[in-house]
């Protein structure tokens, strides 16, 4: 089994686990997951794993530097994919206590090495100038009140030459999602505007970083840059 399919079945399986609604949509886990998934955001089963594998992708096998994810969320996704990376130094951070105590209860339960949990606000993120080879953010952006800030201080704490990707909602790309994200994600304060769209956020992105690639599966606007 290649790395992909391995980390594939083991979100998978975790997903089923900790049983979470947010979990269950984001890994097609359970039938309640599949079906949201489905409704809003357009994803079948292919689209959906094309969009995390095209997130995580970028960084390497065999990565021994240092990694920043912000915000971990409740790690269903990276974990597995830490646990293939022993070697790597990783720090996770996220404002959310209660999402943290997640993430840390998953990398124990598949024993995970070399991964520390911070909490702590992407606007203001408590580490010096260039201390990070790779930064990740999967689903965040979108969320985050301060845009401005959270795009400055992942720029910030990355290394010159180091990797920033990841993914997060983007307007204009599946009149579906945007719908639902207007109506009920955004009141019900999931979400918060305003929104990037692709070409928006290849701009910001070109401002930023050296060399910049932006793709789409639907509404998921999935990055990666070099600083």
């Amino acid at each position: 089994m290649d790395r992909h399919s391995e980390i594939k079945a083991s979100y998978r399986q975790l997903g089923g686990s900790f049983s979470n609604m947010y979990d269950g949509i984001i890994t097609r886990s359970t039938w309640v997951g599949k079906i949201l998934d489905s409704l809003v955001w357009g994803l079948d089963a292919e689209k959906a794993a094309a969009w995390v594998n095209q997130a995580l992708s970028p960084i390497p096998e065999g990565f021994a530097g240092k990694l920043l994810e912000v915000p971990v969320g409740t790690g269903v996704l990276t974990m597995p994919l830490y646990k293939s990376l022993p070697a790597a130094s990783i720090t996770c951070l996220d404002y959310s206590e209660d999402m943290m105590r997640n993430a840390e209860r998953r990398a124990k339960a598949i024993g995970v090495p070399g991964v520390s949990f911070i909490q702590g606000d992407v606007g203001a993120l408590p580490f010096e100038d260039e201390s990070f080879d790779i930064v990740l953010s999967l689903n965040g952006f979108h969320a985050f009140p301060d845009k401005e800030a959270a795009f400055r201080e992942t720029c910030r704490v990355l290394k010159t030459g180091g990797l920033f990707c990841g993914c997060f909602y983007i307007a204009g790309e599946f009149g579906r999602t945007d719908w639902f994200v207007k109506h009920m994600y955004v009141p019900k304060g999931f979400f918060t505007p305003p929104f990037e769209t692709k070409e928006t956020l290849a701009a910001r992105l070109r401002n930023l970083y050296r060399e910049t690639k932006v793709q789409t599966v639907n509404a998921e606007g999935i990055f990666q840059c070099r600083k």
